[in-house]
């Protein structure tokens, strides 16, 4: 998008208006996959019947299927993989772009940018790649060996941001605590985040990091994240399974003994914080007593947070050569079953913050009703965890961007309902929202 805008390029979300669509794919899971297929046939009919004379698909399904794509999708006109992302000016202009060696993609802060979020929070990615040999996962096939970025493009970028607006910024990568383990940095991560926390802004700033890797979690981190006010008190740590056998068939390791120390750690560390995890159910080789280890260990643990995924039997895969495969009817009952868990969890956490006021980021008007604002507090990722709405104000109307102090008055599964207190701070200026691209003309 940074590249097209540089150039002159208008970008618009209305794909019947562009002269050329490009849609960029993920091909992580076979729900991913569909839904990048789907998009692809979708966006090929503007070519029928709007002003599109190009379609060009982008990411990690042209990665894996670059082949598939070129004879199957005929509609298509040309292909970028993850390492080629410098060809789309080219592309879209129509001309053949430079032959050069594919070299790892990994952007740095004088790379052209458009946020592809609202203006009030954004994502900077520190890291492209992964070492870790997880059976399950493709990334590494198609992303490469881990590599940071350095460490002063990443403290420019976040910089530029505070400085034009964002209120929070959200740091992220394949493995983010593996950060600076290439480039010689000892507690890269933690040293990152507190350089990060030191930045001058206008108004309250917030920083959180996704995607950590367990046993990369040092206790350097923990106190530098417990230590600075602006670093977000939420931990996202995806620890897929607590079962000691299904975690060796993952390639993982460890068990749910060791996770339950290392929660407590955090929590001792950390004052109120928040921590997410995801889960995956129906991995080869998962019994009923791995199932059960599983749930006990969620019982156990009370995570503020829980994602849980079906197991997805991808063909390049390590996994996919794993015998004593799940049944699909069982996968869907285990995921439904760990859901509800961790929904009775959730609403009974939830319950405790009655009465309690928090800081809250304000996302604008709720999509569902004119009657409600949406918000999230900290400790609410945006996109991924749920929301606080806001029914009623004092003093000034809220603005999208804006920090306010909100008390709690109800509770429910995954979303909390509170008033906000009159504004500490100078309101912020509305913004405009910024759009994911569909097409550019």
């Amino acid at each position: 998008m940074g590249e097209l805008s540089e150039r002159g390029h208008e970008l618009t979300s209305q794909p019947a208006d562009a002269d050329v669509l490009v849609v960029n794919t993920c091909s992580f899971i076979d729900p991913a996959k569909q839904e990048s297929i789907d998009t692809i046939l979708e966006m090929a009919e503007y070519k029928k019947t709007g002003r599109a004379r190009k379609l060009i698909v982008a990411g990690c399904l042209v990665e894996r299927y670059r082949d598939q794509i070129r004879g199957q999708l005929p509609e298509v006109d040309a292909l970028i993989g993850t390492n080629e992302l410098s060809k789309i000016v080219a592309l879209c202009e129509g001309f053949e772009p430079a032959s050069t060696a594919l070299e790892p993609y990994l952007y740095h802060d004088l790379t052209p940018r458009v946020l592809a979020t609202a203006n009030h929070f954004a994502y900077i990615k520190i890291a492209e790649g992964c070492d870790h040999p997880c059976s399950f996962c493709v990334i590494p096939q198609y992303r490469g060996k881990f590599r940071s970025r350095r460490f002063e493009s990443v403290i420019a970028e976040a910089t530029r941001m505070f400085a034009q607006g964002v209120r929070e910024i959200n740091l992220i990568g394949q493995d983010t605590t593996s950060y600076g383990v290439d480039l010689g940095i000892k507690d890269g991560l933690a040293q990152l985040m507190a350089r990060l926390a030191q930045i001058e802004t206008a108004h309250q700033k917030w920083i959180r990091f996704l995607y950590c890797y367990p046993n990369r979690i040092t206790q350097k981190l923990l106190d530098t994240i417990a230590e600075h006010a602006a670093l977000v008190k939420y931990i996202d740590m995806p620890l897929q399974h607590a079962s000691a056998n299904v975690l060796k068939r993952m390639k993982r390791g460890s068990h749910g003994d060791f996770f339950l120390k290392l929660l407590e750690r955090i929590r001792a560390t950390i004052p109120g914080v928040a921590i997410r995890t995801s889960m995956i159910v129906g991995f080869p080789g998962e019994t009923e007593a791995d199932f059960e280890i599983l749930c006990d260990f969620v019982k156990a643990a009370q995570f503020d947070r829980l994602g849980v995924f079906s197991y997805s039997d991808e063909d390049t895969s390590a996994s996919f050569q794993l015998d004593a495969k799940v049944d699909g009817r069982a996968i869907y009952q285990r995921k439904r079953t760990l859901m509800a868990l961790q929904r009775r969890i959730s609403k009974s956490r939830n319950r405790k913050m009655i009465g309690r006021q928090v800081d809250v980021l304000i996302e604008g008007p709720s999509p569902e009703t004119e009657l409600l604002w949406q918000a999230r507090m900290s400790t609410q990722a945006p996109e991924i965890d749920g929301f606080c709405y806001v029914n009623d104000f004092a003093g000034a109307e809220p603005h999208r961007g804006e920090i306010r102090r909100m008390r709690i008055t109800e509770a429910h599964d995954y979303d909390l309902i509170g008033t906000l207190d009159a504004p500490t701070e100078t309101p912020a200026a509305a913004v405009k929202d910024a759009f994911p691209i569909l097409a550019m003309r």
